[in-house]
C-alpha cells in the first residue's frame, strides 16, 4: 500500500496536487478563513505539473497581482526600451526668444513624469532659446480617454493618490504630499503641503498629544471640499508627538491647474516668464513642434510600478497598450482587447479573465490562480523575464515585501508581487528553494477576513523554501 501511494505521488494525480501543507492549513484555520475562499497554485518552473493546486481554477479577485499581467504584456508588446514622449508646440510666432501666442504641451501617457522629469521637459524648451510666453498654456491630454475610469471610489478614499485617475499628461502622479511635524514648544502640529499651490487651502485643526505613537494615522482624519476654485483640506483630531515627522499623499487639485501651477513655478525657476492662463485643449494644425522629450525606458517604469505597487502607472500602461495597438485615444476597453489578443497569440486561454484597469484596483477584475501561475510559467521562458522578475519586490529586502519574512529561509530568495484590497489579499511570483529550484507561487484569498491571511501565505513560502527533495520525484 505504501508503495502504491508513493507511485501515485510520482505520477501526479490531481488529488495529490490539491493538498495544502499542514502549517498553511493551520494558519488559515487560526484566521477563521475557510479553504473554499483560498486559491493556491505552486509549480516548479522546469516541471510540467503543479505541486499544489487548491481551488486553482476558481475565478478570484487578484488585487494588485493583476499588475503582473499588465507588466508582462507591456514588456512583450512594447519592448523594455519603449519610451514615452512629451511634446511642446508653439502656436504663434517666436521672435527674440518671445512667443507671441500659446504654448501647447502634449502628453503621451508617461507614467512616471515626476517633478525632475517635468523640469527636464522645460529645460529642453529653454534650450531652444524660448524665454517668454505671451499667451496661454494649453494642455493636450487627448492621447488617453479614461472615460468612466475616473477616481476609484470603492474604498471611500477618492482623494488618496493611489486612486488618482489616469491622464495622458499626469505630472508627479498628481500627488500633493501633506507633511505633519510636531512643534512641542508651541504644543501644535505644523502641516505643510508640497507642492504648495494656490488652488490648495489647508485648515489645520490638529491637536498635539503625548503618549506612544502606535498607528500614527489613527488619531486624525481629513476632509476635502471645494470652495471658490480651491481644494480645502481640513485635518481634525489628534497627532502624537512621538510619531515625529510623517506624511501622506492626496490628489486634490484639479489636473489642469495642478500641471499649470507646476509649469509656472518650474519655468520661472529656469529664468522663463509667463503670465497667461492654463487651459485644456488640442494641438492645432498650424502649431510648430519645439521639443520632444523622452521618458526613461519602460523597464524602469515597470520596476518602479511593481516595487511600490503604483496604481496610476499600471493604468497608464494599459492605456498606452490601447493607444499603441488600437489607436489613440487609448481606452481601458482597447487595452483589455490588446492584452487578450496577446494572450491568444501565446496560446494562453483565460476565459474567466476580467480586466477593468490593469492595476487590480477593482472589484470586478478576475483571474484564477492556475492562470496566474501559467502566466508566470510562460514569462519564465520569455526574453523579457529578467526585466519582469527584477521589477518584483524581494522578500525582506525592498518594495512591498521589505518588512516581510526577515530572518527566514525566504529572505532574499523570493520575487513576489503582493495585492491587498478590503476582503482580498494575494501574492504571486517566484521563489528559489534551498535546493536551487525555482518555483512559481500564487496565493489568493477572497474573504472578509482576508487581511488575516498573511501568516498562511508566509507559511507556504517558508515551507516551500525549506522543503526536502521528494523521495521519488519532484513534479
Amino acid at each position: 500500500m505504501r508503495f502504491l501511494l508513493l507511485l501515485l505521488a510520482c505520477i501526479g494525480l490531481p488529488l495529490q496536487a490539491a493538498e495544502l501543507p499542514d502549517t498553511v492549513a493551520k494558519a488559515l484555520r487560526a484566521a477563521d478563513i475557510p479553504q473554499q475562499a483560498v486559491a493556491v497554485y505552486v509549480q516548479r518552473v522546469d516541471k510540467p505539473q503543479p505541486l499544489i493546486a487548491v481551488n486553482a481554477r476558481q475565478p478570484m479577485n487578484p488585487a494588485s497581482t493583476m499588475k503582473l499581467l499588465t507588466s508582462y504584456a507591456a514588456l512583450e508588446l512594447l519592448g523594455p526600451a519603449y519610451a514615452w514622449k512629451t511634446e511642446t508646440y508653439a502656436d504663434g510666432a517666436i521672435k527674440d526668444g518671445v512667443l507671441n501666442g500659446n504654448l501647447v504641451i502634449k502628453g503621451y501617457g508617461d507614467p512616471a513624469l515626476t517633478l525632475p522629469g517635468f523640469w527636464n521637459v522645460l529645460r529642453e524648451l529653454r534650450k531652444t532659446g524660448l524665454r517668454e510666453i505671451r499667451g496661454n498654456l494649453i494642455l493636450d491630454r487627448s492621447y488617453f480617454d479614461a472615460g468612466t475610469q475616473g477616481q476609484a471610489v470603492f474604498d471611500n478614499e477618492p482623494w488618496r493618490a493611489y486612486n488618482a485617475a489616469p491622464d495622458a499628461l499626469a505630472v508627479n502622479f498628481k500627488a500633493t504630499e501633506f507633511r505633519l511635524q510636531p512643534d512641542e514648544g508651541a504644543h501644535s502640529v505644523v502641516v505643510t503641503a508640497d507642492p504648495d499651490l494656490p488652488q490648495l487651502k489647508i485648515v489645520n485643526r490638529l491637536a498635539l498629544q503625548s503618549g506612544n505613537c502606535g498607528n500614527w494615522k489613527d488619531g486624525f482624519s481629513y476632509q476635502v471640499t471645494q470652495e471658490a476654485g480651491q481644494a480645502v483640506v481640513t485635518l481634525s483630531g489628534t497627532y502624537v508627538a512621538a510619531c515625529g515627522v510623517r506624511s501622506f499623499n492626496l490628489a486634490v487639485v484639479d489636473d489642469v491647474h495642478y500641471v499649470g501651477e507646476l509649469f509656472g513655478q518650474l519655468w520661472r525657476e529656469q529664468g522663463g516668464a509667463w503670465s497667461g492662463e492654463v487651459k485644456a485643449g488640442l494641438v492645432q494644425a498650424q502649431a510648430i513642434l519645439l521639443t520632444s522629450t523622452l521618458s526613461p525606458p519602460l523597464e524602469d517604469a515597470v520596476r518602479l510600478m511593481n516595487k511600490n505597487s503604483n496604481n496610476l502607472m499600471a493604468r497608464h500602461l494599459l492605456l498606452t497598450l490601447a493607444a499603441e495597438k488600437g489607436g489613440a485615444p487609448g481606452t481601458a476597453e482597447k487595452g483589455a482587447e490588446a492584452v487578450r489578443a496577446w494572450l491568444t497569440s501565446k496560446q494562453l486561454d483565460f476565459p474567466e479573465l476580467e480586466i477593468e484597469n490593469g492595476a487590480g484596483l477593482s472589484r470586478i477584475e478576475r483571474l484564477s490562480a492556475e492562470h496566474m501561475g501559467r502566466l508566470l510559467m510562460d514569462a519564465w521562458k520569455s526574453p523579457v523575464m529578467p526585466e519582469l522578475m527584477s521589477s518584483l519586490p524581494i522578500a525582506a529586502v525592498d518594495g512591498t515585501m521589505e518588512k516581510r519574512l526577515k530572518d527566514t529561509p525566504v529572505s532574499g530568495m523570493a520575487h513576489l508581487k503582493t495585492g491587498s484590497l478590503e476582503g482580498v489579499k494575494t501574492l504571486a511570483g517566484y521563489l528559489l528553494d534551498r535546493n536551487g529550484h525555482r518555483w512559481v507561487v500564487v496565493f489568493m484569498v477572497n474573504h472578509s477576513k482576508a487581511a488575516y491571511s498573511r501568516n498562511a501565505q508566509d507559511a507556504l513560502l517558508q515551507w516551500l523554501a525549506g522543503r526536502d527533495e521528494a523521495r521519488c520525484c519532484d513534479r
